[in-house]
């Protein structure tokens, strides 16, 4: 490796680092109590909680076609 791509590589690690250093980080306690919160809160709107009502489930098995 040169020392022109060395340097260069080094620029760019450097300029990623000071990026993620902006980061805000947040403990993962903390992090998994609002996740668990957020959960129990719209709980009640998860169809796969709650179920998809019979009229409204786009993937309902089509009725047959009667022709007399």
């Amino acid at each position: 490796m040169s020392v022109a791509a060395n340097l260069s590589a080094s620029r760019k690690m450097v300029q990623q680092l000071r990026c993620e250093l902006d980061i805000k980080r947040l403990k993962v306690s903390q992090a998994a109590t609002d996740l668990k919160q957020f959960c129990l809160q719209n709980a009640q709107h998860d169809p796969l909680l709650t179920g998809i009502h019979p009229n409204t489930n786009p993937f309902r098995p089509a009725k047959p076609c009667l022709l007399l």
